[in-house]
């Protein structure tokens, strides 16, 4: 028999709705796998009691089908609230608090039927593009254990890559879907602002730069979870109305156009080998009947970075501010959350609306590029996996990287304006280590997006390439 665990995500729901396996085979091999491999990966944190997982695997086996994720063991984000378990956010301050309820996104996860085994790992606060923290650790990268999985969604992204997990949530503020997912070799996809709600909690106007999204080794498995994670919730004002993504996804890539940024003119420093092995992935869309034209920058890159910074110093500040009040928590913030809360409560009023006023001019100029083009590529990361000792790189061929997170500002365009982004697999260095290309779309293009990963993996299908963990 088949291992259960070698299939993506929709392709194993096809097979327990057909009783091809029942949840609780699809359970003992999930947990069998993460015995194996999680000691050395360390990307599922916070596991429940294995015979409580089997016992809802059984319970799953005996009901009617909930939706398409019924009896799929999910591992959940520790930014993220799954009742019953621990979110500890990465930090020591959290840790062993325990959820009385589901998030919104994880709630409807949960409703179409999958089952929750425990939380995928990040770094503290989720600050930082390389998962790790006082409470459990780093995540290491399968495909070289030495190396980051990125983050701030690398435990989701790594038990993806060593098939811990089928599908996973995920959230991007700066990159925090796509780093990892290029990084771990799967897909990652940054929604549309205002997709997928997040908690009506706070502020529910001002503070439009992150967002719960998913992870997957597909396209299709991607569509298929946005669509149970996407649609309205009456409690916020900013949502997008539900949409079918898994419908028309095989439409194709002919005739798309696609603006290659690259280094956006030099702005953008990349490791050696990255902008050409986005280029050869590139080339696999051209071949599919895309057409890929090089764009000079369209907006200055140091005008998005000093929106970029001021707006998210303001929205860390505004969230974990209270912590750093209370002297027993400021002592065990890291020391990234406390150069981020003091910055931010150093803003003045005028310099946050200076930032959003240039957040707004590149949004009107991203919507009249993507009158000529179906999507922007970029890299979705700079550098390749680092050595998982280091906290972030301190420079990027040669220049210096003035802060914790310079040196991801190739995520920016899309986290800054709300526009979707898809991280797609394109290939490996020559050490073996993995990069990622990076498709931004317009806002509300999610599906167009996918449309075209859809094509790109049925070409390439990169997350074949499994790591020898």
């Amino acid at each position: 028999m088949a291992d259960p665990l070698d299939l993506d995500a929709l392709d194993l729901a096809a097979a327990l709705s057909r009783r091809e396996f029942s949840a609780e085979e699809v359970m003992r091999a999930t947990l069998a796998r993460i015995e194996a491999l999680n000691p050395a990966v360390n990307a599922i944190v916070s596991p429940r009691d294995p015979e409580t997982l089997l016992a809802e695997a059984r319970a799953a086996d005996a009901a009617p089908r909930a939706g398409w994720l019924h009896g799929i063991p999910l591992a959940v984000k520790d930014l993220a609230n799954a009742a019953g378990l621990p979110t500890s956010q990465g930090s020591p301050l959290f840790a062993g608090r325990v959820a009385e309820r589901d998030d919104i996104a994880i709630g409807r996860l949960r409703a179409a039927g999958a089952i929750v085994i425990g939380k995928s790992n990040t770094p503290e606060f989720g600050l930082g593009s390389h998962t790790f923290n006082e409470v459990f650790g780093a995540t290491r990268n399968p495909y070289d254990l030495s190396r980051s999985a990125g983050g701030s969604s690398g435990g989701a992204a790594a038990a993806l890559a060593t098939r811990m997990l089928a599908v996973a949530d995920g959230s991007d503020m700066m990159g925090s879907l796509r780093n990892p997912a290029a990084w771990n070799n799967v897909y990652g996809l940054r929604p549309s602002w205002g997709r997928v709600p997040a908690e009506p909690e706070g502020d529910s106007f001002l503070h439009q730069l992150s967002t719960p999204g998913p992870m997957a080794r597909s396209p299709a498995d991607l569509a298929a979870l946005l669509e149970v994670m996407a649609g309205p919730d009456p409690r916020q004002p900013h949502g997008m109305p539900a949409e079918a993504f898994l419908s028309g996804i095989r439409r194709g890539a002919a005739g798309a156009r696609i603006a290659w940024l690259g280094d956006w003119g030099g702005s953008l420093p990349c490791e050696a080998g990255i902008l050409e092995t986005c280029e050869a992935a590139l080339a696999a869309f051209e071949a599919l009947g895309a057409r890929v034209e090089p764009l000079a920058p369209p907006f200055p890159a140091e005008a998005l970075w000093e929106s970029w910074t001021t707006l998210r110093s303001w929205a860390v500040a505004a969230s974990l501010g209270p912590l750093a009040e209370r002297p027993e928590a400021r002592d065990r913030l890291k020391p990234e959350a406390l150069w981020e809360i003091e910055r931010g409560r150093a803003l003045s009023a005028m310099e946050v609306h200076r930032a959003s006023v240039l957040r707004s001019r590149w949004f009107a100029r991203a919507a009249e590029i993507f009158a000529r083009y179906d999507a922007l590529a970029l890299p979705a990361a700079q550098v390749w996996p680092f050595p998982v000792e280091l906290r972030w790189p301190k420079e990027i061929a040669g220049r210096a990287m003035d802060s914790y997170h310079r040196w991801m500002e190739v995520v920016v365009p899309a986290s800054l304006a709300g526009l979707p982004a898809l991280a797609c697999p394109a290939g490996f260095g020559p050490a073996g280590l993995p990069a990622g290309l990076q498709l931004m779309g317009r806002r509300g293009g999610d599906a167009g997006l996918l449309r075209l990963g859809h094509a790109y993996h049925d070409a390439t299908r990169w997350p074949q390439m499994r790591p020898a963990v």
